[in-house]
């Protein structure tokens, strides 16, 4: 398989579509040739959600990938992973089916928000990362096509945020997240990638809004599949700069004119994915600065439950949510960071239900 090649399946069996998917791209020709090596699996739990719902990996990918490696003699395998602020990867991955599936395998599961860190030289931008990742050889990263409320997709390159320590997560907000996760990519080297793009949501990536297209694809060049995934979702790499930064820094190439993509077995008619995205509207009601992806994750969906029941409309001021507004004071502001204001909700961070009930309080005392 070559740096320009983006391999897609469609199917209802998604185990054995990845098995296949697999041995169409010559995995065990990539692999290292000490059986011995550690091979690390990273899917995306981001939170307490089921597949279904469009936020995190399909089990039965991560399955088919385990049962690929096992037959080719691999047994050193890790599936690394660390849910995000605010969510205990313990619980996600109850809910996600991974305790059983390591169970069944016979494989580690290693919660990284449980394990050191160490500080690393990433193309001149100092950043925390697990120490899991220096025990690592071959590390195959399995993410989720979705998108995402605030860099407008996560794929690949954004993937990577569940090898860093939480409080690390927490600075790259405060940093502006496009930089940090193009350079925390030159220090981590994602050797395969498969990505589950069966149901993303294409709004939240937290999930609820699933999009069902019943698809896997495999790659070598993270760049590639995130400007693909650009593409995918009506924007250019452009309107995503950590693509184009990232390409930049020389951890791939955004040349999707470049690219050869192969259809393995039927493929369905063509269809679009749906231009319209939610978050463009309900942005508007926000004033963010440098908020968690937890903290701004809850916050969308509430709006738009609000905007379903038609309540959205009577709100007259901007929301403030994020870390620049510690200690500072305001009137209306979500999350610890805006404890100072007048009408704040607490939490780090608070629910989706928690924010809704506090939003539509707030806005029947107004009416």
């Amino acid at each position: 398989m070559n740096r320009n090649e983006i391999l897609k399946i469609y199917g209802t069996d998604y185990k054995e579509m990845t098995l296949e998917l697999l041995k169409r791209a010559g995995l065990c020709d990539l692999l290292p040739d000490n059986r011995k090596s550690r091979i690390g699996i990273k899917p995306n739990l981001v939170s307490a959600s089921e597949a279904s719902y469009g936020a995190t990996t399909h089990p039965e990918i991560v399955a088919g990938v385990i049962e690929y490696l096992q037959e080719h003699g691999y047994r050193n395998i890790v599936v690394a992973e660390g849910s995000w602020v605010g969510a205990r990867t313990s619980e996600t991955i109850q809910v996600c089916g991974y305790d059983k599936l390591v169970e069944k395998y016979g494989v580690e599961f290693l919660d990284t928000q449980k394990d050191r860190s160490y500080e690393a030289d990433c193309a001149g931008m100092k950043l925390n990362l697990c120490s899991c990742v220096k025990e690592i050889d071959f590390l195959i990263n399995v993410p989720v096509l979705k998108g995402h409320c605030q860099t407008k997709i996560t794929c690949a390159l954004k993937n990577m945020k569940g090898l860093i320590p939480n409080k690390e997560k927490r600075r790259f907000h405060s940093m502006g997240l496009h930089g940090p996760i193009a350079h925390l990519n030159t220090a981590i080297h994602q050797d395969f990638i498969v990505v589950d793009h069966i149901c993303g949501d294409l709004d939240f990536e937290d999930g609820g809004n699933p999009v069902v297209r019943n698809c896997i694809m495999a790659a070598l060049d993270p760049v590639l599949v995130d400007a693909y995934v650009c593409e995918l979702l009506h924007y250019t790499a452009d309107e995503v700069p950590y693509v184009r930064l990232a390409e930049k820094l020389q951890v791939g190439s955004a040349d999707i004119g470049a690219a050869q993509i192969t259809t393995c077995g039927p493929q369905p008619e063509a269809e679009e994915l749906p231009r319209e995205h939610k978050i463009v509207e309900l942005q508007d009601a926000v004033s963010e600065v440098d908020s968690c992806s937890a903290c701004y994750g809850y916050l969308i969906p509430a709006l738009e439950m609000l905007r379903q029941e038609g309540l959205l409309d009577r709100l007259d001021e901007k929301i403030c949510i994020g870390q620049g507004y510690q200690g500072k004071s305001g009137h209306l502001g979500i999350g610890r960071c805006t404890s100072g204001f007048t009408c704040s909700l607490k939490g780090c961070p608070p629910t989706e239900n928690q924010i809704y009930d506090f939003l539509k309080s707030y806005l029947a005392d107004r009416a």
